[in-house]
Formats: structure tokens, sequence, C-alpha cells
């Protein structure tokens, strides 16, 4: 593998990773040999360790003192866990929108929202650019309401929650009507800065994401 993209090498390996455990080519639960990988990759063990220490805070890898690493458990009770966290710090979010918005920042979160919703529409569904573009609604809204230590916690979640969409990608696409209505919806919230309701719409999209997920990873 050539690594030529302008990031840090340990960088450029976590994201090799994230990858591979986001699609399964890394199971829950798998090794991750750090000399065997640094042989394979032709890096440094300093550069595998620096990477792993990564996946940790992004909570794909756990790593045991004396036993190394392995790719974190996913099975329906620790995406629920997972989940609930995560959503909780969107609500925080999207309170913090509510009240923080200004009206020069209503074209970027509004053009964000629409690529999710488009991608929604599309006849056969592409997971991976539905969730990417679900990810860009958070992360204009990070940019607008400018707390740094929200928007590395939710940065530090994406790809454990991507990882549980993947993993889920056929039973996600059945819930592509609600997905698009819960786009639709929430922007009206925040911009009537009912926060509310912004919260009870994160709750109830929360859950049934949830129930999709759970239901996947336990069948």
């Amino acid at each position: 593998m050539d690594f030529q993209v302008p990031n840090t090498l340990a960088e450029q390996i976590a994201n090799y990773l994230a990858e591979r455990i986001m699609t399964g080519q890394i199971r829950p639960g798998q090794r991750i040999q750090e000399a065997t990988l640094a042989t394979e990759l032709r890096v440094s063990r300093a550069s595998v360790k620096e990477a792993l220490y990564t996946l940790e805070r992004w909570h794909l890898v756990e790593i045991t003192p004396r036993k190394g690493a392995s790719a974190t458990r996913l099975d329906a009770q620790h995406a629920s866990e997972l989940y609930d966290v995560y959503m909780h710090l969107l609500s925080m979010l999207a309170v913090r929108l509510c009240e923080r918005w200004r009206e020069e920042d209503k074209d970027s979160v509004l053009a964000a929202v629409a690529r999710v919703v488009a991608q929604t529409k599309q006849p056969s569904a592409d997971i991976t650019a539905l969730v990417e573009a679900s990810f860009g609604v958070m992360e204009a809204c990070c940019e607008v309401v400018g707390n740094p230590y929200l928007t590395e916690a939710l940065s530090n979640f994406k790809p454990a929650v991507s990882r549980a969409y993947y993993l889920s990608a056929d039973r996600y696409r059945q819930g592509l009507a609600q997905t698009s209505r819960f786009f639709a919806e929430l922007p009206e919230a925040v911009l009537a800065r009912d926060t509310e309701r912004a919260r009870v719409l994160i709750q109830r999209f929360a859950e049934h994401q949830k129930g999709l997920i759970q239901r996947a990873l336990s069948s």
C-alpha cells in the first residue's frame, strides 16, 4: 500500500484500518497484530501503535495491557449503548444550534440537509454516500455552533456509528422514508429556535434508527 496523501503516517494507517473495521473486513473481536501490520504496510511499529491509539479514541479498537489491540465488539447491545451516547451529543448540538444560528448560517446548513434528502430519493440508495451526507449535516452544524469540545466528541464517534450503519445496511435502507422526513422536519424546528421540538425529533429518530441496527445485528 502506497501512502501518499498529505496526512501523518499514523493518521493514514488509522484511516486504512478504520475502513477495514467499518466495512467488516476486520471482524468484531479480531486481534490486530502490531508486528504483522507493520510488516504488511512496511512501516514502523511505533507508527502502528500511534494509529491504534487513534482507533481506540474512535471507539473502533480496544487495547488491553499485555494482550494488545482488537476490533471492538459490535452486537445489538453494544450498538444500542453507542447510539444512545451519540444521540445525546446530537441533541446537545441541536439545542446549541437553535440558540446560536445566524441568518448567514442558513445556506450552508440547508445545503447539507438537501444533500441527505437527495440521497434518500435515489432508486437504489448508496449507504456510504448517504452516511457521509448525514455526517456532512453534523459537521455543518458544528461549524455554526463553534464548540470545539462537542465537535471533537462527535467526530470521535463518527467511525463507530458509520460501522454500525455499514453492518446493517439492508435494514438501514428500509428506513429511508423516516430519514428523509427527519431531515425535512429538523431544520424547521431549528430555524424556529424550538429546542424542545428539535430534541423530540432527534430522540424519535434515534429510537427508530437504533431499532433497525439492533434487529440487523441480532439476526
